[in-house]
C-alpha cells in the first residue's frame, strides 16, 4: 500500500469525517424507512396492488418489466423476482425496445412500467404501441398524475417526500420504494399462487434450498456391494473386517431375508474393547445394536439429516418397502452432496 493511500485512509477515519459518515448513513435509513412506511398506509386506503396481483394472475403470457436508469436496475431485479418465485418474467430495455425488442412482446402479456417521473421519454413513446396491442399495462411511479400512471391499467404510487441523496437529487428513497413496491406485489402474487417451498427450489436447483428439497436418498445413498453387511451369526472378526472394507465406519446385520436387524460402529468397537479381550469366538449378532434406524430411499436427503442429528448418528441404513437392505448414507455423503 503506498503512503498516499496511507493517508487518505487516515484522513478518512478522522473522528470528525467517521461520526459526519454515521450520521448520513443513519439519515438515510431514516429517511427510506419513512417512504416504505408512508407507502404501507397508502395501501391501506388503495385497492391497487390487489388489481395488480389479479392482473398478473390472469395473465397468459408473461410480464414484461421495463425502465430505464436506476429505475431499469429496480426493474431487472423485479423481473427476476417475479420470475423466480412462480410468474414467468423479463426485462426490456424500453430503448431497446423501441428498436425491435417490442416484438417480444404480445397481447397476452402484461407490461409493467417503471418510472419515477412518469415523464421517462423511452417509455411513454413505447405505451401507445402496448396499448393497441391490448397488452395489459402497470405502472409504478412516483407521480399518479403523470402520462406513464394515468394511461396505464393500473397505477402503483411509488411516491417519496423526498430522496435521501442530501441534493434531493441522486434516486435513492424512490428507487428503494420502487423496489419494495416490486417485492410486495411477488410475495402477494406468491402467496395468490399458493406458490411452495417446493416450487421455489425447482426454479433454483443450484442454489442451497433447491438441493435440500431436491435431493432425495437415492440420490446420495451407496449401493450394492458399497454397502457393508453380514450375515447375524457372522463373527465379530468377519464384521470388523466389513467395516474396514467398506470405509463406512459401520456395518449392518442382516436376517436371511436380506432385512437389517442391527448394526455395529467404529465407536461401538471402541466401546466394547473396555470390556471384552478375546474377541475370537464374539458373534456380531451378541454386540449389535438392535433396531438400528433406517430411512426409504424416496425420502429426502435432508429428513435424514434431521434424524442422525436428532439421534447424534453418523451412518444410517436405507430399506426400500418390504424392509430389505438396498443403501447406506454417511453424513460425509450428505456433507459431499451439500445438503448440509
Amino acid at each position: 500500500m503506498s503512503v498516499t493511500h496511507q493517508k487518505t485512509m487516515q484522513k478518512a477515519l478522522q473522528p470528525e469525517a467517521a461520526e459526519r459518515a454515521l450520521q448520513m448513513a443513519r439519515e438515510t435509513l431514516a429517511i427510506e424507512g419513512e417512504a416504505i412506511r408512508a407507502m404501507h398506509a397508502r395501501l391501506a386506503s388503495d385497492d391497487s396492488i390487489g388489481r395488480a396481483v389479479g392482473l398478473l394472475l390472469q395473465c397468459q403470457g408473461r410480464v414484461v418489466v421495463s425502465g430505464i436508469g436506476k429505475s431499469g436496475h429496480i426493474g431487472r431485479k423485479i423481473a427476476a423476482t417475479l420470475a423466480s418465485t412462480g410468474t414467468p418474467a423479463f426485462f426490456v430495455h424500453p430503448a431497446e425496445a423501441a428498436h425491435g425488442d417490442l416484438g417480444m412482446v404480445t397481447a397476452q402479456d402484461v407490461f409493467v412500467a417503471i418510472s419515477n417521473s412518469g415523464e421517462t421519454a423511452e417509455l411513454v413513446s413505447i405505451i401507445p404501441i402496448i396499448r393497441r396491442m391490448g397488452t395489459g399495462l402497470v405502472a409504478m411511479t412516483g407521480n399518479p398524475a403523470s402520462s406513464l400512471a394515468r394511461q396505464a391499467d393500473i397505477h402503483l404510487d411509488c411516491s417519496v417526500d423526498k430522496e435521501a441523496c442530501p441534493l434531493n437529487l441522486a434516486p435513492t428513497a424512490s428507487t428503494t420504494a420502487t423496489l419494495a413496491m416490486g417485492d410486495a406485489l411477488a410475495v402477494a402474487l406468491l402467496d395468490a399462487r399458493g406458490f411452495r417451498e417446493e416450487d421455489f427450489a425447482r426454479s433454483h436447483p443450484g442454489g442451497a434450498l433447491g438441493r435440500r428439497l431436491l435431493t432425495h436418498v437415492r440420490d446420495v445413498m451407496r449401493r450394492d456391494a458399497a454397502v457393508p453387511a453380514v450375515p447375524a451369526d457372522a463373527l465379530l472378526s468377519a464384521a470388523l473386517l466389513e467395516i474396514t472394507q467398506k470405509g463406512m465406519g459401520m456395518t449392518a446385520i442382516v436376517d436371511a431375508a436380506g432385512k437389517p436387524i442391527g448394526i455395529f460402529t467404529d465407536g461401538d468397537l471402541r466401546r466394547l474393547i473396555e470390556h471384552v479381550q478375546d474377541f475370537s469366538r464374539l458373534r456380531i449378532r451378541e454386540v449389535m445394536h438392535a433396531n438400528p434406524r433406517v430411512i426409504g430411499p424416496e425420502r429426502l436427503a435432508v429428513e435424514a439429516v434431521a434424524v442422525m442429528e436428532e439421534f447424534r448418528i453418523n451412518q444410517m441404513l436405507v430399506t426400500d418397502d418390504e424392509g430389505k437392505l438396498v443403501g447406506a448414507l454417511h453424513i460425509h455423503d450428505l456433507t459431499r452432496a451439500k445438503v448440509i
